[in-house]
């Protein structure tokens, strides 16, 4: 009864405003046409235009380049993915990977007590200010904080000038002399390249970590401590089990955006490249496209199993 009442309903709206009036009409009866209409045009672009070119990318990469006229030989060969395993490259592989790798633990360390506070304590206009704290550095330019943070880690910035001031000009220099982290300054150092790193991508880690954290029970703390855990105890077997999703949700972000990035090491840094500068490097000046496809298969491929590890363990309830 009801069912007919509608459709008499519908039959009299969409003949009282004609053709638009009709096609409101289908759309209320089969919402499924609705939801078709409103996915097709994202679907097409995600599938033509993403995942098209990454399959352009990937059949770039069996592809190699003649040694005698530099130009692209369109035959399938693995040639190519076998001088990612020269020293040189492997080195650049190595480095980035590293690199991603030290950042991300860096960021959890780091964003692990402002995300305990924030989830635990923190109420009301704290909260608020927390978030906006975290955000904050979100709303700036990306290449305006690295320009930026290029004035503070240089010799005339003013960390050199704190260290001056503070005596402790022979510090920075014992350990800007140590190989492969030091440098003439800071900014031109591995350490400042990780620095940036830190700092530019630690939100992505706060933001995930925090949200687990707020869905671990209070009195599951309560409970350890009862039970005679030490606070070490309590961590290590009830907090970081019960918070690790948010933390390899977050490492996804830290870890996949330092592997991919290629501005921070091209302006704050030495000489030596990271991934994203030797792609930036074969598809331009060096004419090797097939290459420069190959580097950017391999942190595809390390995303996609560590996306796959990253599910096995439940990070992605923490996004």
């Amino acid at each position: 009864m009801n069912n007919s009442a509608n459709d008499r309903r519908g039959a009299v709206i969409s003949a009282g405003f004609g053709l638009a009036g009709q096609i409101s009409d289908v759309f209320w009866r089969k919402p499924v046409i609705l939801l078709l209409l409103m996915l097709t045009p994202p679907l097409l672009w995600l599938g033509v235009v993403y995942i098209g070119s990454l399959l352009a990318l990937l059949a770039q990469s069996f592809f190699s380049i003649d040694e005698f006229s530099g130009l692209i030989n369109y035959h399938l060969t693995l040639k190519t993915y076998g001088e990612l395993l020269n020293p040189a490259n492997l080195d650049i592989i190595l480095r980035t990977v590293s690199m991603a790798a030290i950042v991300t633990l860096a960021s959890v360390i780091v964003a692990f007590p402002v995300a305990f506070y924030a989830a635990r304590y923190a109420r009301g206009r704290w909260k608020a200010l927390f978030y906006l704290g975290v955000m904050l550095p979100l709303w700036s330019s990306y290449l305006v904080k690295i320009y930026a943070w290029k004035l503070i880690l240089a010799k005339e910035g003013i960390l050199n000038w704190f260290f001056e001031l503070t005596h402790l000009k022979w510090l920075l220099d014992a350990y800007l002399a140590i190989p492969m982290i030091g440098g003439n300054s800071l900014s031109v150092s591995y350490t400042g390249t990780f620095l940036v790193f830190l700092y530019v991508w630690l939100p992505f880690m706060v933001l995930p970590m925090q949200a687990a954290l707020e869905r671990v029970p209070a009195n599951f703390l309560e409970a350890s401590s009862d039970l005679g855990a030490t606070p070490w105890q309590t961590f290590r077997n009830v907090l970081l089990p019960l918070a690790l999703p948010g933390v390899i949700a977050g490492s996804i972000f830290t870890f996949s955006l330092t592997l991919g990035d290629y501005i921070i090491p091209q302006i704050i840094g030495s000489s030596r490249l990271f991934i994203g500068q030797a792609v930036y490097s074969h598809q331009g000046t060096a004419g090797n496209i097939p290459l420069a496809a190959a580097f950017t298969v391999v942190p595809v491929v390390i995303m996609g199993f560590y996306l796959w590890m990253a599910k096995r363990k439940g990070a992605f309830d923490a996004l």
